[in-house]
């Protein structure tokens, strides 16, 4: 699976006038994952820190000098290295000021682009195709360097790969409508020539994208059809020399985007692993004409894992370092975290389910498509009957509407008619085959609903969403609307199917659902085994408190009483303790319903990062209300009594204690200021005191700990044996 989070801005743009580049050369790793050197096209490279999107430093030729490829950091040494007017190369540290009194030096041929792995020496690349080691060509800068290219054979792309401790520059060339793959190993220096198979007349490919992988380098290539073909080189058949005879490259189709009306013309395809291909300026298939979007595709499986819509015109760049994703559209440099998971055929069709109790306690079964598609457990006897039933049905039904003709039907029918035929459409077909039109048919109800107050289908989009086959970024729309429409059933079920909600959304629904009357959920008809969970949470058998973890409810009001009164002795006797009721922290502040929702929230992953700036949006009286339940939450599962039931979906310790902190990081000093929150904040400062506490002790402790570990058992010791060990 793949998902695309909330992106940031890294910067401006100053793009063409005519829109005809976003303005940007490229950019490059720097010294870490959080820092990246940005080139534009005229006379500029700056440093940035990409999680506090700011620049750290910044550095500009002269006037009438070009910056004319981008700019990389050699490690090894602790420098940059770019090229001015194709063949001065400048290098420079990060102190330094002003360029012009850097270290330069003039080559004797024009400059492609200079390349620098990670812990490695800068290679150029001259525009003709010759290729140099930094120490080698600094020593003689004005050595003749001979041509590789033929007469009106041009560089378009390249880029240089460690595999098997030996570097390679690879690029690839374009002449006369053939393109051509180079392959330069270095140290020693053996080059192979490729010549890449013929698209349509008059297509080239829109862009690159390279890795290595069990010996062989992978080269993946984006024509305008939008066609993804991949050729795969040995590194190992490396042996013929310059001039050698091209040989022809085979490749195979990885991808057929779609590209709506025409041809593509800014698109670009870069490989974030073995499994998946991010794409940019290639229309979503679910979304209409008019609209870009950054997708994230299943190479294995053929199936959309994640996008979202960008804004703003697309420039065809991409590049990718530490997991973030980087482009340039409009006149923003963006930053787009993403997360790529190892792929099964169930995951990538949405359909990897949680795993329950009961579910793992079930007898061992062969596994079925039955099984995996609908998470079902085998039943052969039910499915030769469903394949009978369906058979009869076409024989004895009316022609039945496809596809295409349901999704024209949801444009103008009524309500009724809508879920009556989408119902048939899902009765009629596998859900295998029906897959890729999940989303396109939610999209379409969402859509109506959306243009219309009177239409929605609530019993039909949740059998859409109970398929597995949706994920936010396939019909975004689809959470909100269900909070417009009140349908927090659906919220329910789309907090637990997809896997992609945005930061903003979580707390979209946060806000709903805290703000919600308890008479208003306990209507909702929600999740028979969350409201299990909440049904056992509160019943009179788990309302006593032992102690885990060094605390227990009487720490905590000890500790309350000793900050109230300045460490004074507590008036209440034990005899008036034990006749007062249950204290109202032990007591949920919540319907049970409410909690319910509460706790598929707490569930969804999020970035800290991109969450707090959206929860400070939350009213105080909301803030202290969810943080009361959380303590609540926190009490109930610190019970030596309280079980560990894993066969109901239910929160953890941890996000419980997460949320917490998030909370308290958003709105300290708020709940500072309010009266009404003084009690609760005492209440938390005791979990903090009671853990330091346990922690403390168990420090104590420590080596003592350590030394039993490392002492040997005696391997006879008998049917009984009594061992004294003395601790110092």
């Amino acid at each position: 699976m793949a998902a695309l989070y909330e992106g940031y801005t890294l910067c401006g743009l100053v793009p063409a006038q005519n829109l005809s580049n976003s303005g940007i050369q490229g950019i490059e790793a720097e010294r870490d994952s959080d820092h990246v050197v940005v080139t534009d096209s005229t006379r500029s490279v700056t440093l940035y820190k990409v999680s506090d999107q700011k620049p750290l430093g910044s550095w500009t030729v002269k006037q009438g000098q070009t910056l004319t490829c981008p700019a990389v950091y050699n490690s090894q040494t602790n420098e940059y290295v770019a090229v001015t007017d194709n063949k001065v190369i400048r290098i420079w540290k990060g102190e330094d000021i002003l360029l012009d009194k850097a270290f330069k030096a003039t080559v004797s041929s024009d400059v492609w682009k200079v390349h620098c792995v990670p812990g490695g020496e800068p290679v150029a690349l001259f525009q003709r195709g010759a290729v140099r080691l930094f120490d080698s060509l600094l020593s003689a800068p004005q050595q003749p360097i001979e041509e590789v290219l033929a007469q009106e054979e041009a560089i378009r792309w390249s880029i240089n790969i460690v595999a098997e401790t030996q570097l390679f520059v690879i690029y690839t060339t374009e002449q006369k409508g053939d393109h051509f793959l180079y392959l330069q190993r270095l140290n020693p220096n053996i080059l192979q020539r490729y010549r890449l198979e013929r698209e349509e007349p008059g297509l080239s490919p829109l862009s690159f994208s390279a890795s290595y992988r069990d010996k062989h380098i992978r080269l993946l290539y984006l024509y305008p059809n939008g066609h993804v073909y991949q050729s795969v080189v040995s590194v190992r058949g490396l042996g013929a020399e310059e001039g050698a005879q091209a040989l022809p490259l085979p490749r195979s189709l990885l991808l057929g985007l779609p590209v709506g009306e025409g041809l593509l013309e800014a698109a670009s395809a870069l490989i974030l692993d073995e499994a998946h291909v991010a794409v940019v300026g290639v229309p979503h298939p679910s979304a209409g004409s008019g609209k870009d979007f950054l997708c994230i595709w299943n190479t294995n499986f053929q199936t959309l894992q994640a996008g979202k819509e960008i804004a703003g015109k697309i420039y065809g760049q991409l590049w990718s370092y530490s997991s973030k994703l980087f482009i340039p559209h409009g006149k923003t440099l963006s930053v787009i975290p993403y997360e790529c998971t190892k792929s099964s055929l169930a995951s990538a069709m949405g359909k990897l389910r949680q795993a329950r109790t009961e579910e793992s306690k079930a007898p061992t079964s062969v596994p079925s498509w039955n099984n995996i598609l609908h998470g079902e457990k085998a039943q052969p006897s039910r499915t030769v009957e469903n394949r009978k039933t369906r058979t009869t049905r076409k024989t004895q039904s009316a022609p039945s509407l496809t596809t295409d003709q349901v999704l024209e039907f949801i444009k103008t029918a009524p309500v009724e008619e809508v879920q009556k035929e989408v119902e048939g459409l899902f009765s009629r077909a596998d859900i295998q085959d029906l897959q890729p039109s999940v989303g396109q048919l939610a999209s379409s109800l969402v859509s109506r609903s959306l243009a219309d107050p009177a239409f929605y289908t609530p019993s039909t989009l949740a059998q859409l969403v109970h398929t597995q086959c949706l994920c936010h970024s396939v019909c975004p729309d689809l959470v909100l609307l269900a909070l417009e429409k009140k349908d927090y059933f659906l919220c329910q079920l789309c907090l637990q199917f997809f896997p992609d909600i945005p930061e903003a959304v979580t707390c979209a629904c946060l806000k709903a659902f805290i703000s919600m009357p308890d008479i208003d959920a306990e209507k909702e008809s929600l999740d028979p085994d969350s409201v299990s969970f909440m049904d056992t949470l509160i019943s009179p058998e788990h309302g006593h408190l032992g102690m885990q973890n060094g605390f227990s409810p009487t720490s905590m009001e000890d500790n309350c009483s000793d900050a109230l009164s300045g460490g004074g002795a507590v008036t209440k006797t034990r005899a008036e303790d034990k006749e007062t009721s249950t204290a109202p922290e032990q007591i949920c502040p919540v319907g049970k319903h409410k909690a319910v929702l509460l706790n598929e929230v707490l569930q969804v992953p999020y970035s800290d990062t991109y969450l707090l700036p959206h929860l400070k949006d939350l009213s105080s009286q909301n803030v202290i209300l969810f943080l009361q339940y959380l303590q609540f939450l926190y009490l109930k599962y610190s019970q030596d009594a309280f079980p560990q039931m894993h066969g109901f979906r239910s929160p953890s310790l941890t996000q419980i204690m997460d949320w917490v902190c998030l909370l308290l990081d958003s709105h300290f000093t708020v709940l500072v200021m309010t009266p009404e929150a003084k009690g609760l904040l005492l209440n938390l400062h005791s979990f903090v005191k009671s853990q330091v506490k346990l922690f403390s002790e168990l420090g104590k402790i420590e080596s003592s700990l350590q030394e039993l570990n490392k002492m040997k058992m005696k391997k006879d010791v008998g049917q009984y044996s009594i061992e004294v060990i003395e601790l110092f």
